[in-house]
């Protein structure tokens, strides 16, 4: 069992940045792949960023969006510049045993926190 918990989320005006940390519990923390995804209002969640021993970004955050983490603390982080108002969601950490490369989905995911908040104004 996995516990993610995710904190950092906020209100912030277009063109800020925010960082966003998911916390996670357990003894093989570093084995995991994790992921960012996001769920604005009305629309299905979707993937964001992705990280193990390699990284992906969909590509509304690429150039963006930084995902990093620290296996140490157990934390993963993601790092949002320039944000817009589209960026707008509920965002949530997820894990997974497996790295899906270029093809991830909420699917695929093992465990899930809770999500925070961002909200963009413009």
């Amino acid at each position: 069992q996995v516990q993610l918990v995710e904190t950092g989320g906020g209100l912030v005006q277009a063109g800020g940045s925010l960082r966003l940390s998911c916390a996670a519990s357990g003894r093989t923390f570093s084995s995991y792949a994790m992921g960012w995804f996001r769920q604005a209002p009305g629309k299905e969640r979707e993937f964001v960023a992705a990280i193990r021993w390699s990284i992906y970004y969909a590509e509304s955050a690429r150039g963006r969006f930084t995902i990093s983490r620290d296996n140490a603390k157990n934390t993963v982080y993601l790092q949002m510049a320039s944000l817009k108002p589209e960026d707008t969601a509920v965002y949530y950490c997820a894990s997974s045993s497996r790295w899906y490369g270029s093809s991830w989905s909420q699917d695929g995911m093992d465990y899930w926190g809770k999500g925070t908040l961002v909200t963009v104004s413009s």
